[in-house]
């Protein structure tokens, strides 16, 4: 509603990761340089990882987008890692164009080394792409790095991206994935924009929308503010300028300013810090076991303290 009032062709701030917005910082740039490179160089293991809405999938869509333009590169596109070691191995034959329906896991790998060995002896390229990779569990990382023993003297058969959040590098520094660590070619990690990144992100996606001056429709002030509340973190900074651009239309604003941006912080609570939640105490106190106890030493007052028998912390 409030483009044709700002003269935009498009809505510029779509949280969808469209690759057409890509905005190429030097982080990012560097992070879909490896990831290319990895597949085109048939390195094997590559991994990216980044906080929440850093653009992890949008430099996916970038990099699956230049891939579908080659004719030697197939790859399966798994965004779901919940899922059981045979429904992963399911799910990939299928996304390869294989029959998986009714077959067992041994059917299943048989198959697959298969399928990426006769690739690899036509010069070939086949790549498996992991999004959300934080959630898959130890057995599947494990069946993953089982694949990658498809090789030649030279060169990984089977090309590996595994794309999410800072748990993935949590997990691969466990001891029970040491190996797979070991083999992990090349390794990027997205940040979040500082204020000039967050400045020309804005500006960038105004103009490709055909906004005729960018810096009127968000001043410089206002824009340190969107940065101060979405601490440069690209979804949220779409969502505050989308919101910013509906709350100007609906007062006929020619800018959008800083109390609009505080308003809509406001609303999404984003001054609320997320956290995590706080730890158990070691054996967590049984809270009936201590009411047990302590009616005990009512009625047997020699039988010692409370704290020693519940080995309170």
């Amino acid at each position: 509603m409030y483009k044709a009032f700002y003269k935009l062709k498009r809505n510029p701030f779509e949280i969808t990761p469209d690759p057409s917005f890509l905005f190429p910082t030097r982080r990012h740039n560097e992070a879909l340089a490896a990831l290319y490179y990895g597949v085109r160089r048939h390195k094997g293991f590559v991994v990216l990882t980044g906080e929440v809405g850093t653009g992890k999938t949008l430099l996916l869509r970038c990099l699956l987008q230049s891939l579908k333009q080659s004719d030697d590169v197939k790859y399966a596109y798994v965004f779901n890692g919940r899922l059981s070691p045979l429904e992963f191995l399911q799910y990939i034959a299928g996304d390869l164009g294989l029959p998986a329906t009714g077959k067992n896991k041994s059917e299943l790998l048989l198959q697959l080394a298969r399928y990426v060995v006769e690739r690899g002896e036509k010069k070939l390229t086949t790549v498996l792409v992991v999004d959300e990779a934080h959630h898959l569990s130890t057995d599947i990382l494990e069946e993953i790095r089982l694949l990658t023993n498809l090789e030649t003297a030279e060169e990984k058969l089977l090309q590996i991206l595994l794309v999410g959040q800072p748990e993935l590098d949590e997990k691969l520094d466990s001891v029970d994935l040491r190996q797979l660590k070991q083999r992990i070619a090349l390794r990027s990690h997205l940040a979040s924009l500082d204020l000039e990144e967050t400045r020309g992100y804005i500006e960038r996606r105004l103009k490709l929308a055909g906004s005729p001056d960018a810096t009127k429709l968000f001043p410089q002030d206002t824009i340190a503010a969107i940065h101060r509340h979405s601490r440069g973190t690209p979804r949220l900074i779409n969502t505050i300028c989308e919101n910013a651009l509906i709350a100007a239309y609906a007062r006929q604003a020619a800018s959008v300013t800083p109390d609009m941006i505080e308003n809509i912080a406001s609303d999404f609570r984003l001054g609320v810090q997320t956290r995590k939640p706080d730890k158990a105490l070691p054996s967590e106190i049984n809270l009936e076991s201590i009411a047990r106890k302590l009616l005990e030493l009512y009625i047997h007052p020699e039988g010692g303290s409370l704290a020693e028998e519940v080995k309170l912390p």
